[in-house]
C-alpha cells in the first residue's frame, strides 16, 4: 500500500529535516525524519494519532548535542499500512528495523503517550539494542503493569470538560488553526503536524480531519492484555500530574466548567499518582519526574523542563 495521502505541494515544511522512506515489513515503508545534529543518536516516537512531524520544533532544540531522528508509525502520515495481530511487538519491530537500516548503535528512544508500549516491547525483547528510554507521559499500564498501578481503563472512564473546537475563522488557514490551538492549550503544534491531521481545501483553508488506517493498531495497544512488568534498561520517566487541561480552562469564567475541571483533575491525579508509585517502587533505577500542571503533551507544554531533565539524564549514561 502506498503513502496514505498526498502532501500539499504548495506548502513546504520549514523544519530543517531530511525525509526518507525505510522498508520495515512486506509492502510497508515508514516515514523517517532526520533533523541532523551531532552526538549520540536519539529516535523520537510520536503518540497515538500523531506523526513524527509533531516533534518538528522540539527536535530542533536537541540537534546541538544529538543526532535526532523521528519515525511515523505504520498507518499514519506518509508511512504505509499493513495490519498485524500483535500491535506492540510488531510496531516495536518496525522501530528496530529502522534502527538497523540507519545503522544506529544503541540509540536513545524518546516516546510520547502510547509509544511507551513500543519502547517497553523493545526493551524487554532487545535490551541490548537501546541505550535508554525516555517516557514522555508514556509509562501508563500499556507500557508498565505489574498489577499494582492504575489500569488504563480506570483513567478512560473519567470525562472532563472539553475544549472549544476550531470553527469559522480558525479554519481559514493552517496558521489560524495553529493559533487556535495555542490559545486553547497554551502551546503551539507544528504546522506540519496539523497538515498531517487535517485535509487542505483548494483555497488553502483547513478541511476535514483525515482518516488514519493505523488507528486500530494503537487502539489495540491500549486494550491489549499484554503486560510489561519490567523496564530493563536505563529510563527517564515523565508524568504530568496533576494534568493541565490548557489555558482555555485557566481563563474560563464559567463556574460550572471550573467545577467540572477540578473534579476531573482531582480524580485523574489520584489515578496517575498510583501509577507513578507503582513505577517508582518496581523500577527503582529509573529517574521519575513529576511535572505538576503539565499537559499530556509534556514536551510541548513544558519544553524547557523536559529538555533540561533529558540532557542531565543522558549526560550520566555510559
Amino acid at each position: 500500500m502506498g503513502p496514505l495521502y498526498p502532501q500539499n505541494a504548495a506548502w513546504k515544511d520549514p523544519s530543517p529535516l531530511h525525509t526518507r522512506l525505510i522498508g520495515v515489513d512486506r509492502n510497508v515503508r515508514l516515514e523517517v525524519l532526520d533533523w541532523g545534529g551531532s552526538g549520540r543518536p536519539i529516535v523520537l516516537l510520536a503518540g497515538g494519532g500523531d506523526t513524527a512531524h509533531v516533534f518538528d520544533d522540539f527536535a530542533a532544540k536537541l540537534t546541538a548535542n544529538f543526532h535526532v531522528y523521528g519515525i511515523t508509525r505504520r498507518g499514519f502520515g506518509a508511512s504505509d499500512y499493513a495490519a498485524t495481530d500483535d500491535a506492540s511487538d510488531r510496531l516495536g519491530d518496525d522501530v528496530v528495523a529502522v534502527i538497523d537500516a540507519l545503522k544506529l548503535k544503541r540509540p536513545i528512544l524518546v516516546g510520547h503517550s502510547i509509544a511507551g508500549a513500543e519502547m517497553s516491547s523493545i526493551a524487554n525483547r532487545h535490551p541490548d539494542r537501546v541505550a535508554a528510554l525516555i517516557y514522555l507521559d508514556a509509562a501508563y499500564s500499556y507500557a508498565f503493569d505489574n498489577g499494582k498501578g492504575t489500569a488504563l481503563g480506570e483513567i478512560q472512564k473519567l470525562h472532563g470538560p472539553q475544549p472549544p473546537p476550531p470553527s469559522g475563522p480558525d479554519l481559514a488557514s493552517f496558521t489560524a488553526l495553529q493559533k487556535h490551538f495555542e490559545r486553547v492549550y497554551g502551546f503551539r503544534f507544528p504546522e506540519a503536524e496539523l497538515r498531517e491531521e487535517f485535509e487542505s481545501t483548494p483555497e488553502g483553508g483547513v478541511g476535514k480531519e483525515r482518516d488514519h488506517p493505523g488507528t486500530p493498531l494503537f487502539m489495540a495497544m491500549l486494550t491489549s492484555s499484554r503486560k510489561f512488568t519490567a523496564i530493563p534498561v536505563p529510563a527517564l520517566i515523565f508524568f504530568a500530574n496533576p494534568h493541565g487541561q490548557g489555558t482555555w480552562v485557566d481563563n474560563n469564567k464559567d463556574p460550572s466548567v471550573k467545577s467540572a475541571e477540578k473534579a476531573y483533575s482531582d480524580a485523574l491525579s489520584a489515578l496517575v499518582a498510583k501509577q507513578e508509585t507503582a513505577v517508582r517502587n518496581a523500577v527503582p533505577k529509573a529517574k521519575v519526574i513529576t511535572l505538576p500542571g503539565a499537559h499530556h503533551y509534556v514536551y510541548l507544554s513544558n519544553e524547557a523542563d523536559v529538555l533540561r531533565e533529558m540532557r542531565a539524564f543522558i549526560s550520566r549514561l555510559h
